[in-house]
């Protein structure tokens, strides 16, 4: 099962302070999740964002964790602080609109491609399939797919990020409650879609890794991993 307390926020322990010094030895303790989350998100964004641009983002993101974390860091943080992270990077790309006007419709006419297909078809097109209908080869299929996907995953992500801020200071059975709805959430998946996040969110594999490890392709995984996201969103925004 998915580690939900990596998408919930932890208990506030009231105001906390430390040094400047104090907070340059904690961003140096835990770089290594910036170098984490930068690899976790890249093959979304591919070679359109800078490396070190995207690391420094995820140090910004990094100073905001250790800052609102509100107590010294514990077992709980590094989950904590790679969402934080993560959350961070995700938003830079929301505010410069890194995808170009072109790809983003490309990336749509894949989708109602696909569902045009699924429909035809009776089952999920494939690789090949969508490439004869758009006349785009593989390298390009996979490019769009990861926009798809991308797109799904900041949408889940405002969506937690919401649930997560309205439960800043409350009490300790809201912030259970908000965990439970995801855990909640997450058993109502088709087992392969649960795998699939667990691999993704908990384990931080990359799409790659995944597909070695349910035996798929990069691009059939890219696909179940948008439909696992669209469908977590859809049950967390009705409840």
């Amino acid at each position: 099962m998915l580690a939900t307390n990596q998408w919930c926020e932890p208990e506030q322990a009231g105001s906390f302070t430390r040094t400047e010094a104090q907070e340059t030895a904690a961003l140096n303790r835990y770089g290594y999740l910036v170098k984490r989350a930068a690899a976790h998100l890249r093959s979304l964004v591919g070679s359109m964002v800078d490396k070190d641009d995207l690391q420094q983002i995820g140090l910004m993101g990094l100073l905001s964790a250790l800052r609102r974390y509100g107590r010294e860091p514990d077992e709980q943080f590094e989950s904590y602080a790679f969402k934080r992270i993560r959350g961070a990077m995700l938003d830079e790309f929301r505010r410069t609109d890194w995808r170009p006007r072109q790809l983003r419709q490309q990336s749509h006419q894949l989708r109602d491609k696909t569902r045009e297909l699924t429909r035809q078809l009776g089952h999920v097109p494939g690789d090949e399939a969508l490439c004869a209908a758009l006349g785009i080869d593989m390298t390009t299929l996979l490019e769009l797919q990861y926009v798809g996907q991308a797109e799904a995953m900041e949408s889940l992500d405002m969506l937690l990020e919401q649930q997560s801020e309205s439960q800043l200071g409350s009490s300790n059975l809201n912030q259970l409650e908000l965990k439970l709805s995801l855990k909640k959430a997450m058993a109502s998946l088709p087992e392969r879609n649960r795998l699939l996040l667990l691999l993704y969110y908990s384990h931080e594999l990359n799409m790659k890794e995944i597909a070695l490890v349910l035996e798929l392709t990069e691009s059939r995984v890219c696909q179940l991993h948008k439909q696992s996201v669209e469908m977590l969103s859809k049950k967390l925004a009705q409840w």
